[in-house]
Formats: structure tokens, C-alpha cells, sequence
């Protein structure tokens, strides 16, 4: 029995960058010795071991073999005769191929260590188009090591069109495009996991409803970047930069899906794309799973994010909607959460990153003042029943009405 570290603990040694968590990969033992040797089984598809100690993953040494579509499409086997090599040779990239003995020697079979050096994500063999998760995991390293200077190797990404054109991306769960989307989307260049996919053909596929956003006109004097696709791009950009949470990052996502619904004649203005849009958020995240905290987000802010821009010429009335609509009172986390995707999408547009935009903070001053007007000052002058609510709600127009009158700083 030996075992190897593997994978992401080595590439990211190489590249100098934090490593976040270590696996293993284990020859020459059987499941049963494993488990004589206090190691504690997880695996449901193949034998992965938790450290008695340590609680790292320790992998046997496998091989695969396709037998079906999809990435479920395999035949999984593990003996004591598998060896380093034959687990190597059958992972995606060649920077992820590369291993280490416990003495700290890089055993790497398929020259890792020069791609990574020039800065290539290079598919090991021809493996790599067995399995569609590939496409999206490929992807997403580029949205995380772009910044370092890292392409994609021509040859490889001429394998993932073909996969895509062979239709092996369409048997794709839901719940592995949101788990690789969601990672993706967390990383400091988000953008780049899109473009790819786009890139290689399975954006459409996948989510269309964000490819359909690429070469849509948007008006100059608003998006000097005119296409919504960059737009939409540069917005998740920024959420990343800010190091917002998901939540705000899958709404920036979101949060223009309907230009891509406006007829032709229309162009390049988009009137009434924020309504037009909320069957595609819907349909974008029941198809993918996306969790419900994100799905809220996304539909409020791509319904009610023109209204955020305007903010400074709604009427008291309009406002006081606005604000019930987004249960300001109630949910004051959601609202930030809500103000911050605006302002992303305010500032993913090219030169006006770093715009004057004080919308949220008028809001905010907006919610601060109507919090003030509780129900208790209402009833303590005397005001009964259905009564205590009308009163409540003119007084906070009033203040609202103030505010408004207030001159802007």
C-alpha cells in the first residue's frame, strides 16, 4: 500500500497559491484494508476513505471505462494492481495529472508542470471527452487562473465543441451544471466561465437564456458596451470584485434577461424588459435548481432594478410600493442584497465603473425614514382598527414626500 498526494494540492504548490484542501490517491490496497486500518468509507460510486485522522479524502486508485452517455456513464474499477499511472492518465487536465509521493517527489506523467509553467489547460487524453462535466470543469479553472495568464489549448477546446456537437453536454443533470455554475460564479472573474462555455458551444445549450444576451444592442448613452452579453459579463465582474455573495451574483446574472426577448424594431431601447424577463428567470432557475434565496433575489432585482436608476424622480407614492414590494421593513439583509446587485449593474458598464451612484443610499435613506414612523405613535394618538393603517401609511408618504423635496448632495 502507497498512497500519492493529487490533484488540485499539488497544482496549486506549483502555482505558489493556497492549498484548500489535500486528497490522496491509494495503491495497492483493497476496501477491506482500508477499513482494518481505521480509514472511514464515503464513496457511493467508487471507494474513497476519510483519514482516521485527519478526515482527508483518500481515493482508491481506479479506471474507468464508458459504457453510456453522460458523466454516470462508466464502469468503475479498483484492484491492488491499479496503478498511479492508470489513475493519472484517466483525469481532465494535465495540470491536475500530476502527483507527489510522501518524500515530496513530483511524479508527472504527462508534462503538467511545462503546461503549467506556460500557462495551458491541456486535456490529458481522449478521455477527457468522455465525461460532459468536463466541459464546465475546464471552464471554470479558466474563470479561476485567467487572471495568471492561463488559455485553453487549442486542441482541447476544439474537443469540447465536438462534445457539445456530438450531444453529450445535453445529458447533463441540473444539479451538476448549478454545482460547477455556482463554483464558477464565486470565483474572481466569473465572466471567463461563461465566455468559455459560449466559446465552445454549450452555453447555448446549457443556459440559453444567457447566451441569447450576446449581440443585443443596448442604447450608447447608457452601455458604451452596447452588447448586453458584455454588459451582462462586466455586471457579475464587478459582483465578484466586491466579493458579494452568491445571492447578488446569480441576480447580476439574471437581471437582463428580457432584452434579449425585444423585437427588432425596438432596438436598441428595451422598454418593459424587466417584466419580459421574469419568465426567464424563472425558467433559468427551476431548470438548474437554483436555490430559492437566489431565485428571490434574482426575480426582484430583474423586476425592479430600472425602478433603483429612477430612484430620484419616483413619486412618494411609487416609493412607499417599491419599498412594500421588496418588504424593506421586514427582510433588511435581502435589501442590501438587493441595493448591491443595482448598483453592480449600474457600474458593469464600460468607463462607468467607477460612476457617481447614489440610488441605493437614497433608498436606504428612503426605508430609514419610514422605520421611524412605527404604529405605536399612531395609536398613541388615538387612531383605531383599520384606521391605525391608513394613518400609518400617510405618514410615511409625508416623510417620503420630504425626502424627496430634500435637495440631492
Amino acid at each position: 500500500m502507497r498512497r500519492y498526494l493529487v490533484g488540485g494540492a499539488v497544482r496549486d504548490r506549483l502555482l505558489r497559491r493556497p492549498v484548500a484542501e489535500r486528497d490522496w490517491v491509494v495503491t495497492g490496497a483493497t476496501p477491506e484494508e482500508m477499513i482494518a486500518l481505521g480509514y472511514r468509507p464515503v464513496g457511493k460510486d467508487f471507494p474513497v476513505f476519510l483519514h482516521p485522522q485527519t478526515q482527508e479524502e483518500h481515493a482508491l486508485a481506479r479506471t474507468e471505462r464508458k459504457n453510456g452517455r453522460g458523466y454516470r456513464g462508466f464502469t468503475i474499477h479498483t484492484d491492488p494492481g491499479v496503478t498511479l499511472e492508470d489513475d493519472l492518465i484517466r483525469r481532465d487536465l494535465t495540470v491536475n495529472a500530476m502527483a507527489e509521493d510522501d518524500d515530496g517527489t513530483l511524479i508527472d506523467p504527462h508534462g503538467g508542470r511545462v503546461d503549467l509553467e506556460a500557462r495551458v489547460l491541456r486535456h490529458v487524453s481522449a478521455a477527457f471527452a468522455e465525461d460532459p462535466v468536463r466541459v464546465l470543469r475546464i471552464a471554470r479553472f479558466h474563470s479561476r487562473y485567467a487572471s495568471l495568464g492561463f488559455r485553453i489549448a487549442d486542441e482541447t477546446m476544439a474537443l469540447m465543441r465536438q462534445m457539445v456537437d456530438s450531444g453529450e453536454v445535453d445529458h447533463l443533470t441540473a444539479e451538476r451544471v448549478w454545482k460547477e455554475t455556482e463554483r464558477a460564479l464565486m470565483q474572481p472573474q466569473p465572466s471567463i466561465y461563461f465566455t468559455t462555455l459560449r466559446e465552445c458551444g454549450a452555453l447555448k445549450r446549457l443556459m440559453p437564456e444567457v447566451d441569447a444576451l450576446f449581440g443585443v444592442p443596448q442604447p450608447p448613452k447608457h452601455h458604451p458596451e452596447i452588447d448586453t452579453g458584455v454588459h451582462t459579463m462586466l455586471t457579475i465582474d464587478h459582483a465578484a470584485n466586491i466579493e458579494a455573495p452568491l445571492t447578488v451574483r446569480v441576480a447580476a446574472l439574471c437581471h437582463d434577461f428580457g432584452k434579449a426577448l425585444t423585437p427588432e424594431h425596438l432596438l436598441p431601447s428595451h422598454y418593459g424588459h424587466e417584466q419580459s424577463g421574469v419568465p426567464l428567470v424563472e425558467a433559468f432557475c427551476t431548470r438548474l435548481k437554483v436555490p430559492n434565496d437566489c431565485r428571490e433575489l434574482a426575480l426582484q432585482v430583474c423586476r425592479e432594478h430600472l425602478l433603483v436608476h429612477q430612484a430620484r424622480e419616483l413619486t412618494p407614492g411609487t416609493l412607499m410600493q417599491l419599498l412594500e414590494r421588496l418588504d424593506a421593513l421586514r427582510r433588511p439583509q435581502r435589501f442590501e442584497e438587493f441595493l448591491t446587485a443595482c448598483d453592480c449593474d449600474a457600474r458593469g458598464r464600460t468607463g462607468l465603473e467607477n460612476r457617481d451612484y447614489p440610488q441605493p443610499n437614497y433608498l436606504r435613506a428612503a426605508r430609514r425614514r419610514i422605520a421611524l414612523v412605527e404604529p405605536a405613535s399612531v395609536t398613541a394618538d388615538g387612531y383605531l382598527g383599520a384606521a391605525i393603517g391608513v394613518e400609518l401609511r400617510n405618514r410615511r408618504l409625508k416623510v417620503l414626500k420630504e425626502l424627496r423635496e430634500t435637495p440631492a448632495a
